[in-house]
């Protein structure tokens, strides 16, 4: 398969280039920053497109996307018009009517469509959804993910990373994205959402970054239909801190802490019992480039996780 990358903006953008160098023929990147563009091509070594239409002009046969989020649609849009398949960072864009746009360019040109939900594929939480989906926990009523790193503290994320208008918000439609499409996996889309951010990191060597004073701690409680609550929390100023799942249920209650599973149902009779993760799966780029697509990280999921965005965000409370 022929590959281009359009966009290198993304902390990912050098990754994907070396999985799809190992897995496909790369024959080009785009990218209109002159510093970021020298950076990649030293990083990976791949050629520059001059221009976007010269990407698009190309004999690619798929293109991996790490532009902005804010230029996503627009971009997306050109490339299914030029016949060629897509994989993307999340989120998908930045509105519900962004996503419409992607999603009608993609089925009217046949192209194929992949978004990197990642921690779907992951073998420790497909454990924790096949207890889900066995019934053992009862109707579920409780889920809380948690998922964050030090990428303020340690002043690890590039600037662009703190910019509102391209990234569309910082720590919660960045790293809370993972929670967010987690939770819509166990629960599907929630019927309300109330957030509040706050930046927690406010030294000077972190503040010259965070100029539009986006969020670095973040949390989104949401409600359901069926009376199920589902907590989402992110940030980019915890240390030590595994990724989490809860997931509780009327007969139970399944516990995922890094790698680590613990249930404790009914059927255990109230004991705790240590659970063997599944074997995880190809993450989604791998799968774009093998042409092995498996489900759960397709247009219906990417549109899931924005609007459960532009819902988190529009009920916010700030300090």
């Amino acid at each position: 398969m022929k590959i281009a990358i359009c966009g290198v903006w993304h902390v990912h953008a050098v990754g994907y280039a070396k999985d799809a160098l190992a897995c496909a023929e790369v024959i080009g990147f785009y990218e209109g920053d002159a510093e970021k563009a020298a950076a990649f091509a030293n990083a990976t070594g791949i050629s520059q497109f001059a221009t976007l239409d010269e990407l698009l002009e190309s004999d690619a046969e798929g293109v991996i996307v790490c532009t902005s989020s804010d230029t996503h649609a627009d971009v997306m849009v050109k490339i299914a018009e030029a016949k060629k398949d897509i994989f993307t960072e999340k989120v998908l864009a930045l509105t519900d009517e962004d996503c419409e746009r992607v999603e009608k360019a993609v089925n009217e040109n046949g192209v194929r469509f992949v978004i990197s939900l990642f921690q779907k594929y992951d073998g420790a939480l497909m454990r924790a959804k096949e207890i889900v989906d066995s019934g053992e926990l009862g109707k579920i009523n409780y889920v809380r993910f948690r998922n964050c790193h030090t990428g303020s503290i340690d002043n690890k994320l590039p600037k662009h990373f703190y910019d509102a208008k391209e990234c569309g918000g910082g720590a919660m439609i960045d790293l809370g994205a993972h929670g967010m499409y987690i939770i819509d996996w166990i629960l599907g889309t929630p019927l309300a959402a109330k957030s509040v951010f706050t930046l927690a990191c406010d030294r000077d060597d972190v503040a010259e970054k965070n100029t539009d004073k986006v969020e670095d701690n973040a949390v989104t409680v949401m409600s359901y239909a069926d009376g199920a609550i589902a907590i989402n929390e992110t940030s980019f100023v915890s240390r030590y801190y595994p990724r989490t799942l809860e997931i509780g249920g009327e007969n139970g209650r399944v516990e995922v802490n890094g790698s680590n599973i613990v249930k404790v149902t009914v059927a255990t009779k109230g004991k705790p019992e240590i659970i063997t993760p599944l074997e995880s799966l190809p993450k989604p780029i791998i799968q774009f480039l093998t042409g092995s697509i498996l489900p759960g990280c397709g247009m219906k999921e990417a549109k899931a996780l924005t609007h459960m965005m532009v819902m988190a965000y529009g009920d916010v409370a700030k300090n």
